[in-house]
């Protein structure tokens, strides 16, 4: 079950940030900045940087994806009936990377566990993952 999350998070949130972006006429440099948003920075900015983004606007979107997963992702859980520790950490991680992950610390060491596994494998999943797609579109 971890792997398909995993999988299926990783891939869907590239999906989601290229499909908008297509759809707004966002420029390739902002594109590739925003594709590795859901990783924690140090690796988004890595994966941006060789990619032709720019790490600095990576920096901010990875900040505010983090920020905003950890506000949410409590009351999401909450109305999607999820009350397993460890699927609700993974998640965490998985979209919130590290500001998820010190969120789920705060909830519940299970859940925090599983955020910072769900965060550690997502950036090595994107690493690869968004080059990829990325270079299908280009």
């Amino acid at each position: 079950p971890m792997l398909a999350a995993l999988a299926a998070g990783s891939a869907t949130t590239l999906a989601v940030v290229i499909g908008l972006a297509r759809l707004l006429d966002i420029p390739q440099p902002v594109l590739v900045s925003l594709a590795p948003k859901s990783v924690t920075s140090g690796v988004a900015m890595g994966i941006a940087e060789a990619l032709g983004g720019d790490p600095t606007l990576t920096a901010i979107l990875v900040i505010l994806t983090g920020i905003i997963g950890a506000i949410l992702v409590t009351p999401m859980m909450n109305v999607l009936r999820i009350h397993d520790m460890r699927a609700r950490g993974f998640a965490a991680g998985l979209a919130a990377h590290g500001i998820g992950t010190a969120r789920a610390f705060q909830v519940s060491e299970v859940a925090g566990t599983f955020a910072g596994i769900a965060m550690g494998l997502n950036a090595f999943v994107t690493a690869i993952l968004a080059p990829l797609a990325l270079h299908l579109l280009f």
